[in-house]
């Protein structure tokens, strides 16, 4: 899904993994303490891990099942961290915008949640079921159903979806999910684009052999491969409708025109937005969203310590407040499970990203492997995991293919596990073999309290080995932004990737394709190996899934063994609380985080 703050992912756990696992590119977290908590993240993996099934149009129809106890009405107080910096679904890609396209944004396909939120069906959401396969998987048609339409009151057609996927060739679209467009062009990385350089904004459109719209209620994908994970992909907020009448191209960014049951009342950067109904959405055409509450009042800059304090104190306005993301601080979190009343407004689970360190391949000084092996050993991961709150929060990373991924396999080339501070000894002498004793890099880390603590210990723990460190900030409401730009300035920069759905198809290809380096994607450390290029073409083109895994593994040996261009740090898991006034608090396993669709005022 998806940078920290993303993705999917699902599969075994293994023993060594089960105190602390993942999350979904969004933020971390941590739970712990209890006797039983092993046994929980192993049973909460293996749910994960089993496939999500496409409904049909019974499944597909609204309502949504009502939540037991619900009422309608009231104001919900929500308190993030980071301010919002897309709006527009094609750029929507981190887990906090997600979790806000959920409320205002609508698609073809979504995961229909059950009452716990463990549970999923894929379902037409503004279709009318969850899509109709022929020739062999290559051609997807999708019926848009009766009454849809935007805030604006325009009906949703498919010149609408026309619209919506030309528009992501073009270059007002660079921070979204690219599966969709790639399948469409039948190219990998970013030569999708060469299909329809302006998008539909000069007038040309996608030949009908690819995208056709016979009439109005009708949509049709045409693929020159078998594409089964359609459904999937359709169901990330990227690929939600956008308004061929109301796209004002790249300013739709800051005010779209919705289509979920809220629309957007007022948006102030860096400070807040106000959320309010959608007198144009009908739930009788919605399976997914409750939308009991009135009106949702966001606001920005709560560090995880003011929001856990906030909510742990549950007085005043704080008793009917929530975060969508921000989880339990790391000093609160033993507090949080120790305490049966706190522990009853609290929910957990996995959220399967991978944390990494990120190598800058495209620095010169940075070409040589042994210096990329160096940085490898030395880099301590502990301050990394003490930052987010220790074992309650997450795991030691060996591998980056998360243990909730299908095909997981235990692996750990630089000793993680055992010397978790780095191993400065093995480090200089690689570094020194080099040449390179003294080399200087830049760490770019993201400016929270979390980053501060971290980049400051890793920092140290690289300086041991006898590298020169010049820490740099990145600020947070736009680090992505910064750290996926082809000529940002950092030598190493931490990320966190999670799979959009359950395959690691969806972790090793937008994350090390080679030709997928441009400004905004996904491949952070700018690797561009033939080897792996090639590998990414031959696997997606297996059609059995678990064969499919197993050499998705071997690609992930590779990757971290002969071309070591990041070092995994962590398996993240997350803990939030809500104020006792909120009921309908659920963590939804695809969300990776409080599922805002159900929340009510008591």
């Amino acid at each position: 899904m998806t940078p920290q703050g993303g993705r999917r992912a699902y599969a075994a756990i293994s023993a060594v993994a089960a105190g602390a696992l993942a999350l979904t590119a969004c933020g971390g977290g941590g739970a712990g303490g209890d006797k039983n908590d092993g046994k929980k993240d192993r049973e909460n993996a293996q749910r994960q891990q089993a496939q999500i099934k496409f409904g049909d149009e019974a499944a597909s129809t609204g309502p949504a099942a009502p939540v037991a106890g619900a009422k309608t009405g009231g104001t919900v107080s929500v308190l993030q961290r980071d301010s919002y910096a897309h709006l527009d679904p094609g750029n929507i890609y981190v887990s906090d915008e997600q979790s806000l396209a959920s409320l205002i944004h609508r698609g073809l396909t979504g995961y229909k949640a059950d009452a716990t939120g463990k549970g999923h069906t894929i379902v037409g959401d503004l279709a009318t079921d969850s899509g109709t396969p022929s020739d062999g998987g290559r051609t997807w048609t999708y019926t848009l159903k009766d009454g849809i339409k935007f805030a604006d009151g325009t009906p949703i057609t498919s010149k609408d979806f026309r619209h919506t996927f030309e528009r992501l060739f073009s270059q007002v679209i660079t921070e979204g999910p690219t599966f969709i467009q790639q399948w469409l062009a039948d190219k990998p990385g970013a030569e999708y684009r060469k299909l329809l350089p302006d998008g539909p904004y000069e007038g040309a459109h996608l030949p009908a052999t690819v995208l056709d719209t016979p009439d109005d209620k009708t949509v049709v994908f045409h693929f020159k491969q078998p594409k089964g994970d359609l459904p999937y992909a359709l169901a990330m907020s990227g690929y939600s409708v956008v308004s061929a009448k109301g796209d004002t191209q790249k300013a739709y960014d800051k005010a779209p025109v919705t289509t979920g049951p809220y629309r957007i009342k007022e948006f102030k950067a860096d400070k807040s937005m106000t959320l309010v109904r959608n007198e144009n959405w009908d739930p009788k055409t919605d399976p997914i969203r409750n939308a009991y509450v009135d009106r949702f009042d966001i606001t920005f800059n709560h560090q995880y310590e003011d929001s856990s304090r906030r909510l742990i104190a549950d007085t005043g306005e704080n008793r009917t407040a929530v975060s969508f993301n921000n989880q339990v601080d790391a000093a609160n979190l033993a507090k949080v499970k120790a305490d049966a009343g706190l522990k009853a407004r609290s929910v957990d689970g996995f959220q399967p990203y991978v944390g990494q360190m990120n190598i800058n391949l495209r620095k010169p000084e940075l070409k040589d492997i042994k210096v990329r092996k160096a940085i490898a050993y030395a880099l301590p991961v502990s301050p990394f995991i003490r930052a987010y709150g220790g074992d309650d929060a997450m795991a030691i990373a060996g591998g980056l293919i998360s243990p909730t991924v299908s095909g997981y396999r235990e692996s750990d080339p630089f000793g993680k596990k055992a010397k978790p501070a780095g191993d400065p000894e093995k480090a200089r002498k690689l570094l020194e073999e080099a040449g390179k004793a003294g080399m200087k890099l830049t760490f770019g880390y993201i400016n929270t309290p979390e980053g501060q603590q971290y980049s400051n210990g890793m920092a140290e723990g690289l300086k041991k080995a006898g590298f020169d460190v010049q820490r740099q900030e990145i600020p947070k409401d736009t680090y992505y932004d910064v750290v996926s730009k082809v000529n940002n300035k950092y030598d190493i920069f931490h990320t966190a990737w999670g799979a959009d759905w359950p395959s690691a198809s969806t972790v090793i290809p937008p994350l090390y394709d080679g030709r997928q380096i441009q400004d905004g994607a996904q491949n952070y450390s700018q690797v561009n190996d033939p080897r792996v290029n090639a590998d990414i073409d031959r696997i997606n083109g297996i059609t059995d899934a678990a064969k499919a895994a197993t050499e998705w593994n071997k690609v992930n040996e590779y990757l971290l063994t002969e071309v070591v261009n990041v070092v995994p740090t962590g398996y993240y898991k997350q803990v939030q609380i809500a104020g006792s006034g909120i009921g309908g608090v659920v963590y939804d396993d695809v969300l990776g985080g409080i599922d805002p669709r159900k929340l009510f005022v008591k």
